[in-house]
């Protein structure tokens, strides 16, 4: 039994992970921003000092906690937000770990958009070079503040998310129920390519980062055959039993979503190099079992 420190814990994500953590046995202790209520709860604040006393006796920090990319559009102050939950929480883990006098495995929540909004065909693995535009910049930041834990002697692997495949939130929680209805065709050309991973697989990738603290730097969070987003909607559509082929014009979700919409449109042909030399296997490696897992999920929720 491991004793894992989880900051992000209501989100997508931390809530599988959470579960998962506590099902094989591991105690887990969730970073809230109000008043712990329980034995199980530590109080922090993103930006403040956190007592190092607090993760003295943890075996893992697990730093999911940031504001939603893609929940609102992108005013000035929503932009500020994105950054500066993530750049200040991470240097305010990072700090308290800084200060503990032994190893703790910290893995810091990441995300493709370092790679940039759009790189075409090429080919991304850890080793590419950072890309442009506003994503980039925080993603860069963001890792940037685990830099402390590192001097301080903690193993840290920098988990670079791409699209989580879940029906109960993220990119595709908005797309289902179009999908359902037959109108989850391309967006914009179709023709970009999606990083994406299933909820299940993200969960069991990051246990694996906790599991093996000899895996450091960045790793991608992605499964090993990254598809263009047309053929991604004509499988989800196959899979529940509509047709796919209903495009979102790209004047549309610019509309919509605003400066987001460039990273839905762009294109990001991100692979798992990392991941797969250190021995983690896929449970959906392929488009069409994760499409398939996908459909199914969502009849079981609705």
């Amino acid at each position: 039994m491991s004793r894992i420190a989880l900051t992000g814990a209501s989100g997508l994500i931390g809530t599988a992970l959470s579960s998962a953590l506590s099902a094989r046995g591991d105690e887990v202790l969730h970073l809230v921003r109000r008043p712990a209520r329980t034995a199980a709860e530590i109080t922090w604040k993103p930006g403040s000092d956190l007592d190092p006393a607090a993760l003295a006796d943890v075996d893992a920090v697990v730093h999911l906690a940031g504001a939603g990319v893609g929940d609102k559009r992108w005013t000035p102050q929503y932009r500020k937000l994105i950054k500066s939950s993530r750049v200040e929480g991470t240097r305010t883990i990072a700090a308290a770990l800084a200060r503990l006098q032994r190893p703790v495995r910290l893995v810091s929540g990441s995300a493709v958009g370092f790679y940039g909004s759009d790189r075409a065909e090429e080919v991304l693995t850890e080793d590419s070079a950072a890309g442009s535009g506003f994503l980039a910049e925080v993603v860069q930041a963001w890792e940037a503040q685990t830099e402390r834990a590192t001097r301080a002697g903690h193993p840290v692997a920098l988990a670079r998310t791409g699209i989580v495949l879940s029906p109960q939130g993220g990119a595709m929680a908005k797309v289902l129920p179009l999908s359902k209805l037959g109108l989850g065709g391309p967006l914009g050309s179709g023709e970009q390519y999606w990083p994406w991973i299933t909820l299940p697989d993200e969960v069991a990738a990051l246990m694996h980062l906790i599991d093996n603290p000899s895996i450091t730097g960045p790793v991608n969070l992605v499964a090993p055959a990254p598809e263009r987003q047309r053929e991604l909607m004509r499988l989800l559509g196959e899979a529940l039993g509509r047709p796919a082929v209903l495009p979102a014009p790209a004047f549309a979700l610019r509309a919509a979503l605003g400066e987001f919409a460039e990273d839905i449109l762009g294109s990001q042909r991100v692979t798992p190099p990392v991941l797969l030399a250190s021995g983690f296997t896929f449970t959906h490696p392929d488009p069409q079992s994760a499409m398939r897992w996908l459909a199914d999920a969502a009849r079981a929720t609705a």
